[in-house]
């Protein structure tokens, strides 16, 4: 079985791809920090004798790494059995990429879309595509314009569940688009990971005043029973929630009409960029 996943330098990443080698798989790690990538690559093939790890450099923010990641991985690769969308970032101040793109969107949205478009095609039969979102969507709002203006005034908790909301529709949308291939599209929320990267705002966007924080490998394990459970080889298109139970995602999340603008709008943003 071969893994694609994004982001392992620390946190879920690093967790789930440490038990997806575990339990057999070979792993292709797409890092913006691939000396810390290098050092979890060579852990793995120390801890599981005879597991592959392998790193491949990859800034979501920047197109043109995304598109050379996805070159190294069909070159380097086979079918591709599980890909997991799990980078991701929450920006302590406004950031824009060069492009005028908000950087949170581009990289917990964008980056993974192209991606994923790259790397569809070389899906093997029964492959899942996984993506980590958040139940921040639930809060979000979803004002396509404003991704692409730099003179927007959205709020670091308000770009942070636009790009969220944008991880759902992307794994619905995508859902409705393998129907029939024999590969599916799911999404996640992982739960509130205790880390310093964890953003005071955010506490406060998912409503935890008083609620539990997960460390990393407990955050990990939904990730771990969409990719491996047997019991998940017929859903598609479905929003996992931190236990790993299905649940209804927000009702923008589900509108269908949204959904396929924000594809058609990726598109435009990918496109030659």
């Amino acid at each position: 079985m071969t893994t694609v996943i994004t982001g392992t330098t620390h946190g879920i990443g690093l967790a789930t791809a440490m038990e997806l080698a575990r339990a057999g798989h070979e792993v292709v790690m797409l890092c913006r920090d691939t000396g810390a990538a290098g050092l979890l690559a060579a852990q793995i093939r120390a801890q599981f004798p005879g597991a592959r790890a392998d790193v491949i450099a990859c800034d979501l923010s920047d197109l043109a790494s995304v598109r050379r990641a996805a070159a190294a991985v069909i070159e380097g690769s086979g079918p591709i059995d599980r890909l997991i969308l799990n980078a991701g970032m929450a920006a302590r101040t406004r950031l824009r990429t060069p492009s005028g793109i908000d950087m949170n969107f581009a990289v917990n949205h964008l980056g993974h879309f192209l991606l994923t478009e790259l790397l569809r095609g070389r899906m093997a039969q029964g492959g899942r595509i996984i993506t980590v979102a958040s139940l921040a969507h639930y809060r979000a709002t979803m004002d396509l314009d404003g991704v692409a203006d730099p003179h927007e005034r959205i709020s670091l908790p308000g770009s942070y569940a636009r790009s969220k909301l944008a991880n759902v529709m992307h794994s619905f949308a995508l859902a409705r688009r393998l129907e029939g291939s024999g590969v599916s599209a799911n999404c996640l929320h992982p739960g509130i990971i205790a880390s310093h990267l964890l953003p005071r705002w955010m506490l406060y966007l998912l409503g935890l005043v008083r609620g539990q924080l997960f460390d990393p490998a407990r955050g990990a394990r939904t990730t771990l029973h969409l990719a491996l459970s047997a019991d998940l080889r017929g859903a598609n298109g479905v929003y996992f929630d931190e236990h790993a139970r299905a649940r209804q995602a927000s009702a923008l999340a589900r509108d269908v009409v949204r959904q396929d603008e924000l594809w058609r709008r990726s598109l435009e943003w990918t496109l030659d960029r």
